[in-house]
């Protein structure tokens, strides 16, 4: 039985809703919350905390009244698949549905920055993941300002002032969507760049993780520094009660998994999810089908 209280607590650290002081610096990606759990005790706690997930998210279908967006921003091998994947491997796939986003096409720079991840919004009822998100155009498009040039935008827009504008136009969305019924979580993936070169060494050295390389994940190593702070930024601007930023340690990557189920599964006891109610004129449509199976 997962203890919902003892969860909260341990993620309260890492859970970001107000970004005036934040500081990414002040955030270890190797943090543990002071748990030291072997890998069996790891998978243990995940199994019941997607347990109870799948619980949750059977009667967010059947309720049909709330929909969940998790985003989900990170440097290169900070495990953003892994963690979606082991998260998410005993829900429903039913009500889940995943985005990954590369590069836009030629057709989605012809439209708005926002358009193409509006296209991937969940509906009721459902969970929708983003691997990667509309932060993309304030993070990468901002460590590589000549992607600008690509997205065929007028002059007049295009100001020293393009960055603080685009992050208040995805925090007045984000707003929007909170006030839709959408539940709106968003992680970044802290790796350290310590454990991000291991991690692109074990990819080279190990066959069977060579596909998962790109001579491209290297190049941007170069720009660790302008990265942090494109996402401190980023985060301050838009972290609000309602679309909180959650910073998750992501070197031990069995400690960020637990940490992203046990977010998800804080949110969806908080939103008093139930099945639908069965009302008087209902039930007696019930007998008599019962009577006439019967």
């Amino acid at each position: 039985m997962v203890d919902l209280k003892r969860v909260r607590k341990i993620l309260r650290p890492y859970r970001v809703e107000d970004g005036k002081d934040f500081r990414l610096k002040d955030h270890d990606p190797a943090d543990t919350a002071g748990l030291d759990l072997d890998k069996e005790q790891a998978k243990e706690i995940l199994r019941d905390g997607i347990a109870m997930l799948r619980e949750q998210q059977d009667m967010l279908y059947a309720q049909d009244r709330w929909s969940v967006l998790c985003l989900f921003q990170a440097m290169d091998a900070a495990g953003k698949d892994g963690a979606i994947k082991h998260v998410f491997s005993g829900v429903n796939p039913q009500g889940v549905r995943v985005a990954s986003f590369k590069a836009p096409s030629s057709k989605e720079r012809d439209h708005d920055f926002l358009w193409r991840h509006i296209l991937e919004l969940p509906p009721r009822g459902e969970i929708g993941i983003h691997n990667r998100s509309w932060y993309e155009e304030v993070l990468v498009a901002r460590v590589h300002p000549e992607i600008l040039d690509g997205q065929k935008l007028p002059p007049a827009v295009k100001t020293k002032k393009i960055w603080e504008e685009r992050l208040e136009d995805i925090a007045g969305f984000e707003q929007y969507l909170s006030r839709q019924g959408t539940v709106v979580l968003k992680f970044f993936l802290n790796v350290s760049k310590e454990e991000q070169r291991k991690r692109f060494l074990a990819r080279i050295e190990e066959p069977e993780k060579n596909w998962k390389f790109s001579a491209n994940d290297v190049a941007e190593r170069r720009y660790w520094s302008d990265y942090q702070s494109a996402y401190e930024k980023a985060i301050r601007a838009t972290a609000a009660p309602h679309a909180p930023w959650y910073v998750v340690p992501a070197d031990n990557k069995w400690f960020t998994r637990l940490v992203v189920a046990g977010v998800l599964a804080t949110t969806l006891a908080d939103l008093d999810l139930h099945y639908p109610r069965t009302g008087p004129e209902a039930m007696a449509h019930l007998q008599q089908a019962r009577n006439e199976l019967e």
